[in-house]
């Protein structure tokens, strides 16, 4: 049943203790009883009426009841429904934006600079983990592209972009290649591919290989294959992100598990899950929000994401935003991420 219809079917008093609930279990991230929510309600309702509801809202997949406890917390599900239908944004303070303005206009010498000083405001602010993506408006671009044959049907691919990154993959095929044969493959992609971005680059050998293999001698197949593999993971420069105050998350005590932490850091720095999440935003063009297992990603479940795109001109160029715990202060944290998307994207404009 997909939120909306959940919606539907809550009574006004049903919306008001979820609201209530989920506000209470935001502030101070334990689980919240009949009594507690009695009297933060306002309503007078008696404690077994308000268990009449929690209980609905249980079978309905929005609270769960913790077996340590006789409160209730929020379920993702429960969170999101909050956040679609029942959250009050609080406007950014104008000292707020002020201040943010202020560090954007003292930062001047590079997008690296400005990226980073994003990234610190953001943490910051919400005392939690600030990432923003490194401008993609300059894309990288492959200058040459050389095949070395290996034992074992092995053969290791060189890899030049731009002016000065080499980077190495050895790659596996169904048979093996001469050095000759390697020389010529190369040579067709270079002539293929050489000086084109690697966004276009990975796009066009997917295109190639699934439109024309009919039309292509075995050298051609076989050069389209090793260069796929060649492909898959190589790194683009321009597509990374800086993320401050990753040590913010630390603090909450649903994040300190020592091996929940590990693997989250683990991927902070392999970046790969972030950004294809990240990626998401930029293709969506506007404010997303990823409560756990929205992201698609296990390593993710934990946390909420709190993104936005950033424009220089008429053209989104990157994306930044807030990680933290699922019981964030959304009211809080959307706005921030909102008004410094537009900050830095102004900033951007301005120095060029």
């Amino acid at each position: 049943m997909s939120n909306r219809s959940v919606e539907a079917e809550l009574s006004d008093r049903a919306r008001h203790l979820l609201k209530v609930l989920v506000e209470r279990y935001i502030r101070d991230g334990q689980p919240v009883g009949s009594r507690t929510l009695s009297k933060d309600s306002g309503l007078d309702l008696s404690p077994a009426t308000i268990r009449n509801v929690m209980a609905d809202l249980e079978e309905m997949g929005l609270v769960v009841a913790p077996h340590t406890s006789a409160g209730r917390v929020p379920t993702p599900k429960g969170i999101r429904l909050f956040v679609d239908a029942l959250l009050k944004v609080q406007p950014l303070s104008d000292a707020a934006i002020r201040r943010l303005q202020a560090e954007m206009d003292a930062v001047r010498t590079g997008d690296g600079d400005m990226v980073g000083s994003a990234s610190s405001l953001l943490s910051a602010l919400t005392r939690m983990a600030g990432v923003v993506t490194v401008p993609r408006r300059s894309h990288s671009s492959l200058r040459q592209i050389e095949f070395l044959p290996l034992s074992d049907r092995r053969v290791l691919a060189i890899l030049v972009i731009d002016e000065k990154e080499v980077q190495n993959r050895i790659i596996h095929m169904d048979r093996d290649y001469s050095s000759d044969e390697l020389r010529e493959a190369a040579n067709y992609l270079n002539e293929q591919f050489a000086g084109q971005s690697l966004t276009s680059v990975r796009e066009k050998l997917l295109a190639e290989l699934a439109d024309t293999r009919e039309t292509m001698n075995s050298m051609m197949v076989g050069a389209i294959s090793m260069a796929r593999q060649a492909f898959e993971t190589v790194k683009d420069p321009a597509q990374g992100f800086v993320l401050a105050g990753e040590t913010n998350l630390m603090q909450f005590a649903e994040l300190s598990n020592v091996e929940r932490l590990r693997s989250l850091f683990e991927a902070f720095a392999k970046q790969r899950d972030i950004l294809h999440l990240l990626d998401q935003c930029l293709a969506a063009e506007s404010l997303q929000i990823f409560i756990g297992e929205e992201s698609g990603y296990r390593i993710l479940e934990s946390v909420s994401v709190v993104a936005s795109p950033y424009s220089v001109g008429d053209e989104v160029v990157g994306v930044l935003g807030v990680i933290g715990p699922t019981r964030m202060a959304y009211d809080r944290i959307i706005p921030i991420v909102d008004i410094t998307a537009r900050l830095l994207g102004s900033a951007l404009n301005s120095r060029d």
